[in-house]
Formats: C-alpha cells, structure tokens, sequence
C-alpha cells in the first residue's frame, strides 16, 4: 500500500494555515493575549487542528508501512520515532502536544490560557520540524 499523497499535503496545508494565524501571536505578552477571549479561543482551536493534523499524518503512515500499533496518540509518535521517520526525541516532543491535546478536548475547563500562549510561542518549531521530516520520508519513496 503506497501513502496518499493527497491525505498528507491536505493535512500538511491545514497545519500551515495555522502556522500561519498563531504566528500572529507570537509577540503578543501574556497580558493582552489572556485579554482577548476571542484571542485566545481561536489559539486554543489552531493548536488543536494542528495536533490533530499531526496525529492523522501519523496514523496514516503508521497504517500504510505497517508499522504497528499504539494504544495512545502519545504512542504514535513514538512509533514514529523507534522506525526512523521522526527523531526520537521529537516524537517525546510530538507525544507531550498529544497530550495537551487530550486536555483541550477532554479537560477543557482546566486549561492554562498562559500556557497557550507558551507554546505558541516556544513549541510550533517542533511542528515545523515533524512537516519538514513527513516530506522527507514521503519524498523518499518509503
């Protein structure tokens, strides 16, 4: 079974469209942005398609290589990690966003609006590192 090109660029352009909106908030202080719930409602929804989009990548390659099984988002990147496609410290990276996004979805009332805005502003690197190694493994055939 041959990966979907198609799947892969959808969710790779949704990612950059967020990319693209959080980059807006990257030299924004924390007290304007904990100001704006709009501000940081649309934050909170852009990381989470993000996550999203990444784990869906995963699941994708993961299914087409046959490369196993995971439990857990978590898991995924990890898989990722242990068959070459990602570094493995990225994947432990990937993994804690896996978590967080469990937070947003499940445990929503307990999410810290600074700590949004940290990883806005700290972590969509690591994003950017998983797209650029996503092509990579695509692009070479795997």
């Amino acid at each position: 079974m041959e990966i979907d090109q198609d799947v892969i660029e959808s969710k790779l352009d949704i990612i950059e469209r967020n990319l693209e909106f959080l980059n807006e908030f990257e030299y924004t202080d924390s007290e304007e942005f904990l100001g704006s719930y709009r501000g940081v409602q649309a934050a909170k929804y852009s990381l989470l398609e993000i996550i999203e989009c990444c784990i869906d990548i995963a699941s994708h390659i993961i299914a087409v290589k046959s490369m196993g099984r995971a439990e857990e988002y978590r898991g995924m990147f990890h898989l990722l990690g242990e068959k070459g496609v990602i570094e493995k410290d990225l994947a432990e990276r990937l993994g804690d966003m896996a978590g967080f996004r469990n937070l947003l979805v499940h445990r929503y009332g307990d999410v810290d609006n600074a700590v949004v805005l940290e990883m806005i502003q700290s972590e969509l690197a690591d994003v950017v590192e998983f797209e650029r190694a996503v092509v990579r493994f695509v692009d070479g055939g795997q």
